[in-house]
């Protein structure tokens, strides 16, 4: 390990530093230096300027943040952006984007798509987003390219689907990713059984089993509908909560996503079993599929995180705006004005969401130690005047065109808006090409 007198590779000097953890601080005249790709001083800006640094940077008017985590979504799904808008989840799903996948998704499709989806986030201030989608391979070869970071949670559904004829092999194929990648810095992989009426008892079972020999996440599709509980009702006598927990795959390494139907039992389960809940506010309401009770869910002591969803039913990769509007629609579910307030909302968005991947030991807050994952948001324009809280004008006066910088492990991902290592100019034309190519047919 270097010595703590080496230079910084990088200081920071910032007028706004939201750490996160603790909750509800902001520094103000202070500095964040880094060395090694973590996080070596955050300190006094008289103090920080003492320190010897290979380079400093002034951010005039700039908040300084941990990169954004978008716990949910479906990358390669940018190139069906719009492609069935205004529908009902399953009348959209089986009509529509299902037959797509199958006439159009193939290796080249997930990459490209990926690819688009990766340049989207970094310049939206995403350090790490989680995937589920067809041939993770090509997903986590267009990830470690780009330098950002990742979940890949393996899809797992009784029908085939592109890379793989039935649930074995994909699973197979899930392990062998899984010990292809256990030691890279920034892809994690895990395992994602599409959603409980998809996936068979037997396919849990195994999943679960792996899980834990693996200590893997579980990243699924719950309780998005009310039709969803109610055919599970009339086909199990159980909702599809009390299955899981019945099958032992609830636990710290289980993500659920959307919860849009919750009662009290649900509740319970999730809190005992200390499973983690991923709200995807914008898709939910854009397919009327209902309302995740964030703030009850977070009185009660679960975490939840927050996720874009696929561009297919968004139809972006936000995650600001995401936050944004998660933070106005739990005031209206609870009916409280004061529910999941922006210095919560911004955890939902880093914290919470590394602790829901199982990677908040090293990421998701500005401390010592850490990975130097951040975010630099430009507060210095019209709409944000005059700046009373920062984080308040952040979440709700700020849009992702105020990303300025990104960093991910010391690296620099996006400097003043532009891509450091991506050619925006190349994945629009490729973007474009694969659009005619599906608009024809």
């Amino acid at each position: 390990m270097p010595s703590s007198n080496a230079p910084l590779d990088l200081l920071l000097l910032p007028s706004w530093i939201v750490p996160v953890e603790p909750a509800g601080v902001v520094l103000r005249d202070h500095a964040l230096g880094i060395r090694d790709g973590r996080i070596a001083l955050l300190a006094p800006r008289e103090i920080a300027l003492r320190h010897e640094a290979h380079e400093r940077r002034e951010l005039p008017g700039m908040l300084l943040a941990p990169g954004l985590i978008n716990a949910h979504g479906h990358a390669a799904m940018t190139l069906f952006r719009g492609l069935a808008d205004d529908l009902p989840l399953m009348t959209w799903l089986q009509e529509h984007i299902w037959p797509a996948e199958a006439k159009w998704v193939d290796e080249t499709f997930v990459r490209d798509g990926t690819e688009l989806a990766v340049a989207e986030q970094i310049k939206g201030g995403i350090s790490c987003f989680s995937d589920m989608y067809f041939f993770p391979d090509q997903s986590s070869a267009a990830i470690h390219a780009a330098g950002i970071k990742a979940q890949l949670a393996i899809p797992v559904l009784d029908f085939p689907i592109p890379g793989a004829v039935d649930a074995a092999e994909a699973i197979r194929r899930g392990v062998e990713l899984f010990s292809d990648l256990k030691h890279h810095p920034r892809i994690k992989v895990a395992f994602g059984p599409h959603a409980p009426y998809s996936v068979s008892d037997d396919k849990l079972e195994s999943i679960r089993v792996l899980a834990e020999e693996l200590d893997a996440g579980i990243h699924m599709h719950v309780q998005e509908t009310a039709f969803e509980v109610q055919q599970s009702l009339e086909q199990r006598g159980e909702r599809p909560v009390a299955r899981l927990a019945r099958l032992g795959l609830l636990g710290p390494r289980f993500q659920a996503v959307h919860m849009t139907q919750l009662d009290e039992a649900d509740l319970t389960m999730l809190v005992e079993s200390n499973s983690s809940v991923i709200h995807c506010p914008e898709s939910n309401l854009k397919l009327a599929s209902g309302f995740c009770p964030v703030e009850r869910l977070w009185q009660a002591g679960v975490n939840v995180a927050i996720g874009t969803d696929g561009a297919a039913s968004n139809n972006d990769l936000d995650l600001l705006g995401e936050t944004r509007t998660a933070a106005l629609l739990a005031k209206a579910v609870a009916g409280s004005a004061s529910a999941l307030d922006a210095h919560r909302a911004l955890r939902m968005a880093t914290l919470n969401g590394a602790r829901a991947l199982g990677i908040d030991q090293d990421t998701g807050s500005l401390e010592l130690g850490k990975a130097a994952d951040l975010v630099a948001f430009d507060l210095s324009g019209l709409a944000q005047q005059p700046v009373y809280d920062p984080v308040s004008q952040l979440i709700y006066a700020t849009g992702r065109d105020a990303v300025r910088h990104l960093w991910v492990d010391g690296k620099q991902l996006l400097d003043d808006g532009r891509l450091t290592r991506l050619d925006e100019e190349r994945l629009g034309a490729t973007a474009r090409a694969w659009g005619e190519r599906i608009a024809g047919h």
